[in-house]
C-alpha cells in the first residue's frame, strides 16, 4: 500500500506497508535497557483481596499496572519542559508527527576519556540537505543496545557545537540511540539539551529530542518520512514508536 505526501512544493511517495520501527519497548521478560540507576520496570497483574487478576489465574481479563520511568526504561520523546522550572508537557507542544528525517551513522571522536559526536561529523552528514529531523545512529551498533544498562558508564554524547549546528540547520527533532544527548555526569549542566532549545532565548517549544532508539544495521543511511508517535502524557516526556518510512521518490 502506497501513499503520496505533499510537502511543500515537493511530492514524497512511501510505501505504507514497509514501516521501519526504530523504538525499543518495555519487555520484563528479559533485560530491558536502563539509565540513571534507577529499578526496572514493572509489568504485573493486580490484585483485589489478594486475588491475582489474570486469565491464568482463572479472571475474565488480564489486567496488568505498568511502572516505569521514560527516560530510563524505553524509547522516549521529550520537550524543553524536561529541563525548566515550569514543567511543559511533550503531548501539548507538539502537535504535528510528520517530518522528513535523515538517518545518519557516526562513529563517535575519541576525546581524553570521552567519545563524542562533533560538529564536523553532522556537517559531513548533513552537507546542505534541508531536513526537519535528524535521527543519528552510533557505532558500535550492536543488538545489546537494547537491553544496555548505562549507570555510570560514561557512553558518547553530542558536542555543544554539533547542537549548535543543529539548531542553524533548522532541525526541530533530534532522534540518537544513546540515553541522553549530553555527558552523563556533567554537573547538572545540560548544555547540549539548553543549546538544542533555546532556553536562553525565545525556547524552542516545538523542538523535541527523542533517546534510546535503535536503528538495524540493515537500514541505509539516508532520507526518510518519520511518523514520530508519542502517548498521550502530559509530562515533559512520554513513551514514542518513531516510524521510518524510506522515502520511494
Amino acid at each position: 500500500m502506497k501513499a503520496v505526501i505533499e510537502y511543500n512544493s515537493r511530492k514524497i511517495e512511501i510505501n505504507v506497508s514497509e514501516p521501519i520501527d526504530i523504538s525499543i519497548p518495555i519487555d520484563n521478560t528479559k533485560n530491558n535497557i536502563n539509565a540513571w540507576g534507577i529499578d526496572d520496570p514493572k509489568i504485573g497483574p493486580e490484585s483485589f483481596d489478594g486475588y491475582e487478576v489474570s486469565v491464568a489465574n482463572g479472571a475474565v481479563v488480564n489486567f496488568n499496572s505498568i511502572q516505569f520511568n521514560p527516560h530510563s526504561h524505553i524509547t522516549h520523546t521529550e520537550c524543553v519542559g524536561h529541563i525548566t522550572k515550569k514543567v511543559h508537557s511533550v503531548n501539548q507542544n507538539l502537535k504535528h508527527y510528520f517530518f522528513v528525517a535523515e538517518l545518519v551513522t557516526v562513529a563517535p571522536e575519541k576525546i581524553g576519556s570521552d567519545f563524542v559526536i562533533s560538529e564536523k561529523q553532522l556537517k559531513t552528514a548533513l552537507r546542505n540537505k534541508k531536513r526537519d529531523a535528524i535521527v543519528i545512529r552510533t557505532l558500535p551498533n550492536l543488538s545489546d543496545k537494547k537491553e544496555t544498562r548505562y549507570f555510570n558508564t560514561n557512553p558518547p554524547y553530542l558536542s555543544n557545537e554539533a547542537a549548535s549546528y543543529l539548531v542553524e540547520k533548522g532541525i526541530k527533532h533530534l532522534l540518537i540511540d544513546l540515553p541522553s544527548v549530553d555527558k552523563e555526569k556533567d554537573g547538572g549542566k545540560l548544555e547540549v539539551h539548553n543549546i538544542f532549545w533555546n532556553t536562553s532565548g525565545i525556547m524552542r517549544m516545538n523542538a523535541t529530542i527523542t533517546e534510546f532508539i535503535f536503528v538495524p544495521n540493515s537500514i541505509d543511511d539516508g532520507e526518510y518520512l518519520l511518523n514520530l508517535m508519542i502517548a498521550p502524557f502530559e509530562n515533559d516526556a512520554t513513551p514514542s514508536k518513531p516510524i521510518l518510512y524510506k522515502i520511494i521518490k
